[in-house]
């Protein structure tokens, strides 16, 4: 019997990657979001807005159950809250891509899910995007029961349709050649989740039967700051020129890690808690990640055919260093 799949959201990266796994394993794929953008084609859309009165009406009023639905929500968890009422009784099992941030910060280097989490309200509206997203879990259990909801709580993610813009940078940064602050040290362990892996492995936990907390990023170590960068090199065919620079000089530079060199976080507490987590549960539940020069490439490939759009989440800051406090500090080596 064909499985039936509903996101919510589903045209933007893990949403998109989500409707497109659906489709190319033969689901009966619907999307339901605001319209801004058009679904893939053999989905199905329904439209309505989650934040306004009767905004899930069109939902409501959609004929049959799902087998599984997948959520990427990030604002306020009142939303969820309403939407697992809703298909609670229509509905095998919910998946909620949730976040990494939710655990308490700073979250100790190798744990995995029994970290400490921060506290969330399932019936507030948006107030901080981890604080959201925990909300937001507490919400679905109560609505769906633990044993029919899913978190996803996803680490750094990649990948083709990235809608924050970290690879992207880079890859761009990189192609237009000449001298490049590569942020050190080379052999800086990364860990870090493609989209389309993400979205594999939710169906898979969907189909299984899986529930509660799962960590979706690759295990520590997948790639390396240098591997990723000569990636990039290789994949772009620039004459970029990667200056390899301690972590000391960046910072004294007042260079942001994570945002103005995205991906980056210098060695120590931080580095620990994004890119050390103990994701051995999941591994075991079936992810499997893809090496690193797929997901430049593919990313790469994107870009060149026109993927590169102004800011797609206007909520979240613009990432990348400007060429000036670049140059800065590459005039000091």
């Amino acid at each position: 019997m064909t499985k039936r799949l509903l996101v919510l959201g589903g045209t933007e990266f893990v949403g998109r990657a989500t409707v497109a796994a659906g489709l190319e394993r033969g689901f009966e794929v619907t999307v339901f979001n605001r319209g801004h953008q058009e679904a893939l084609p053999g989905a199905s859309a329904l439209r309505g807005d989650r934040t306004e009165p009767g905004g899930l009406d069109a939902l409501a009023s959609a004929p049959g159950d799902w087998d599984l639905v997948v959520d990427t929500w990030s604002s306020a968890p009142r939303a969820v809250r309403d939407t697992a009422r809703l298909l609670s009784g229509r509905a095998g099992r919910y998946a909620y891509v949730s976040t990494c941030s939710v655990y308490a910060y700073p979250r100790p280097a190798g744990t995995g899910i029994e970290a400490p989490v921060v506290d969330g309200d399932p019936d507030a509206g948006s107030r901080d995007y981890a604080v959201d997203k925990r909300g937001a879990e507490l919400a679905l259990v109560r609505e769906f029961g633990a044993q029919r909801s899913l978190f996803a709580r996803a680490g750094l993610i990649l990948g083709p349709h990235e809608n924050i813009g970290r690879l992207p940078w880079w890859l761009n940064r990189i192609a237009r050649g000449g001298p490049v602050l590569a942020p050190g040290p080379r052999e800086l362990p990364l860990a870090y989740i493609d989209a389309r892996d993400l979205a594999a492995w939710l169906l898979d936990a969907g189909e299984a039967g899986l529930h509660g907390p799962y960590d979706l990023v690759s295990a520590p170590g997948h790639t390396t700051m240098g591997e990723l960068i000569d990636t990039c090199v290789r994949v772009t065919g620039s004459d970029a020129a990667p200056r390899w620079t301690d972590p000391e000089v960046v910072l004294a530079a007042g260079i942001a890690p994570w945002t103005e060199l995205p991906v980056w976080i210098p060695p120590g507490e931080d580095h620990g808690a994004i890119h050390g987590a103990d994701v051995t549960r999941t591994l075991a539940a079936g992810l499997r990640c893809r090496p690193v020069a797929e997901t430049v490439a593919d990313t790469w490939e994107w870009l060149r055919a026109g993927g590169d759009r102004p800011t797609a989440r206007p909520a979240r800051a613009a990432v990348g260093l400007s060429p000036q406090a670049e140059a800065r500090v590459l005039a000091q080596g």
